[in-house]
């Protein structure tokens, strides 16, 4: 029940200032007593190191009675590096250009070599022409792409309140994708 992830991403590529808004967000989730101070073992990316769900998490979500209370694995994970957050099981690479509408997945996909290393945050559809930041095009499934994510381990069957997502949006001063991973 608790092998998920819910991710949060601002949708833009490269977020200005990234690492400083990643720690002005973690102070704000502490105030809100939303995850623990500490780092603690409750991870599973590096080290297994995450911040602790706290108590005032059950204000935020739309089923408290889903969060991942008394769990080995239940921290926020932040991630200050470009990477592309999709769900991993049955992730279908499809895309759209919001300009022609039509399919671009693959070519998409493919450009995201020029995209991870950070040689560009464009995408041009290859139908049309119409370029944007590569998380202005129109995907199947949530997924974005970004220097900046908020990996809450556990916390995907809980779902978050749109008032706490209008919160984090103003907070980072862009929309927010959110990803849910099954692991």
């Amino acid at each position: 029940m608790y092998d998920n992830q819910l991710i949060l991403v601002p949708q833009i590529s490269t977020l200005p200032g990234h690492e400083a808004k990643a720690l002005s967000t973690l102070r704000w989730l502490i105030r809100q007593d939303i995850v623990q101070e500490q780092v603690t073992t409750c991870g599973r990316g590096f080290r297994g190191m995450a911040y602790g769900i706290a108590r005032g998490a059950q204000r935020v979500v739309q089923h408290p009675e889903h969060l991942p209370f008394n769990q080995a694995i239940n921290g926020l994970e932040i991630v200050t590096r470009r990477c592309i957050f999709t769900p991993d099981k049955g992730f279908k690479e499809e895309a759209g250009c919001p300009e022609c509408r039509r399919e671009i997945g693959e070519a998409l996909f493919d450009s995201l070599e020029d995209w991870t290393p950070g040689h560009t945050d464009n995408f041009r559809c290859p139908e049309c022409g119409h370029e944007d930041d590569i998380n202005g095009f129109l995907f199947l499934q949530p997924c974005a792409f970004s220097n900046l994510g908020f990996i809450f381990n556990g916390w995907a069957g809980a779902g978050f309140k749109a008032t706490f997502m209008e919160e984090l949006t103003e907070r980072l001063g862009y929309r927010i994708a959110q990803v849910t991973v099954e692991l």
